[in-house]
């Protein structure tokens, strides 16, 4: 039989990265199908289909459970359904999974959209608005400031490496575009180095550099109304 391939609609940003670790991770084999944000490929009939909030990564896996395909969005959803799947970095032992989905949904809810706000107002904004600047700016402080008491007594957000690391890893990638110096956070900077190190993280965070590289976001005006002018229409 074929070898079953995971398919990973996909773009290198934050979100995107939490993917491709977690298959590098695991050493699944998959295929990527480049959705350009820029360009508004998620907003295709066809991406629609199994992604509804016009947002990437999603996935289909051909060998979902009972042997039947299975297409998953929303990039933590993700993670916990290849955790379950393969057994690894998600546990099953309910004490430690919660520690894993505490941490998981406090970068979905809180690290993930608060740094992407920092990023919109610093970087992306058409005019400088300082309460915006300084209010994303200072929260993303405080939740590296959240990482770092946590990281003083543990190796990991979790306890072991998981899931919830590859969550944020990707979203602290970017800590100057947030104003944040990672010296200012000694316990989280070692873990940034602990997850840079890892090789399966630096070669995921890497895959689609050359067509990331295609775009400057900060001069793309029009991908700017792509990404920043959405509506429910």
């Amino acid at each position: 039989m074929p070898e079953q391939v995971i398919e990973l609609y996909y773009w290198p940003t934050p979100n995107g990265h939490k993917i491709t670790i977690m298959l590098e991770e695991c050493e699944l084999p998959y295929k990527i199908k480049y959705i350009n944000i820029a360009t508004g490929d998620q907003f295709k009939p066809e991406f629609l289909a199994f992604s509804p909030n016009n947002r990437m990564p999603a996935i289909i896996d051909p060998d979902g459970p009972d042997g039947e395909p299975i297409s998953v969005f929303e990039s933590g959803a993700i993670l916990q359904y290849l955790g379950r799947k393969t057994g690894k970095f998600y546990p099953t032992d309910e004490r430690a999974r919660v520690a894993v989905d505490e941490w998981l949904m406090w970068q979905m809810g809180g690290l993930g959209p608060m740094a992407g706000q920092a990023h919109h107002f610093r970087n992306y904004a058409p005019e400088p608005i300082q309460y915006g600047i300084e209010r994303y700016t200072n929260e993303v402080n405080r939740l590296y400031g959240v990482m770092n008491k946590r990281l003083a007594n543990v190796d990991y957000l979790a306890g072991a490496y998981s899931i919830a690391d590859m969550a944020a890893y990707p979203w602290v990638r970017p800590y100057k575009n947030q104003g944040q110096d990672l010296a200012d956070f000694p316990h989280l900077e070692a873990w940034y180095q602990r997850l840079q190190d890892r090789a399966a993280v630096a070669k995921a965070v890497h895959i689609g550099d050359a067509m990331s590289e295609k775009f400057d976001l900060s001069a793309d005006k029009e991908a700017q109304a792509v990404l920043f002018g959405q509506t429910s229409k």
